[in-house]
Parts: C-alpha cells; structure tokens; sequence
C-alpha cells in the first residue's frame, strides 16, 4: 500500500519543478512574447514563488481527495491529465491579474501568453512529475500481515 510524501519530499519536487521550468520558461518567454528580459525574469520569479506554493497545496489536498475517494494515491495518465489540467486552471485564475497589471499588458494578452506558457507547463508538467515519480516513488508501507 502506497503512503503520502514526505514534507522533505514535497519540498524537493517542488523546488526541483519551479527551478527548471523558471530555467526555461524566462527566457523562451522574453523572446517569444517581446518583452524585455528582466520583466519576464520578475514575471517568471514571482509566477515561480506563486506556482510552488499553489504545487504544494494543491497536491496535498488533491492527494488527501484521492485518499478519502479511492483509498490510495497511485495516479492513473487520466487522473495526471486532470491533476495538471486543474492545476493550471487554479494557477492561471490567480496569476493573470497581477501579470496583466505589472507588464502593462491588457487582460487578454495577458492570458494569450499565459494560457501560451500554461500549455508548455502542462506538457512539462507531466513528464516532469512522471519522472520524478520513477526517479523518487513513493514509499511502500508494508502491512502488519508482512511485517
């Protein structure tokens, strides 16, 4: 039977998933959306410090939803595809207000390249948590029939 993540665990996945995709994200960004780079590396830290918090609590509550619902934690590719398609909603919900106002950019081109960098999260969201589950699992705890 599969247990929950560690908060030292958590941390790692979160601090791990923002640091590469700021990595790739503030540049391609300043080049693709023709904004100078140091506004999209503000964007970029203050979308990150955002993202990790919402990652944090997102996939806690969303792990302790899939405790009480289905009795364990293991992610099916269709319960990923909903896990990150719910996840970004919430994100871009709380990001393009603040985004919008700092770049003095209208709601709408605000979320065109929100929902732009949102589709490349989704895509690397994935295969990001799909790896880092191989790379790190979550432990197994034994039953006390086992033991």
């Amino acid at each position: 039977m599969s247990t929950m993540r560690t908060f030292p665990d958590r941390m790692r996945h979160a601090v791990l998933f923002e640091a590469l995709g700021l990595a790739i994200v503030t540049p391609a960004g300043a080049y693709v959306f023709d904004q100078p780079a140091s506004h999209m590396g503000v964007v970029g830290i203050f979308a990150s410090a955002l993202a990790t918090i919402w990652n944090f609590g997102f996939n806690l509550g969303f792990e302790h939803t899939m405790l009480r619902l289905v009795g364990n934690t293991t992610k099916t590719y269709a319960l990923r595809l909903l896990h990150t398609a719910l996840f970004e909603i919430g994100f871009l919900i709380m990001l393009i207000p603040p985004v919008s106002w700092y770049l003095g950019m209208s709601l709408w081109d605000t979320f065109v390249m929100d929902v732009s960098i949102a589709v490349f999260y989704m895509v690397y969201a994935f295969g990001f948590n799909l790896a880092y589950d191989r790379t790190f699992p979550v432990p197994v705890r034994r039953s006390a029939d086992t033991v």
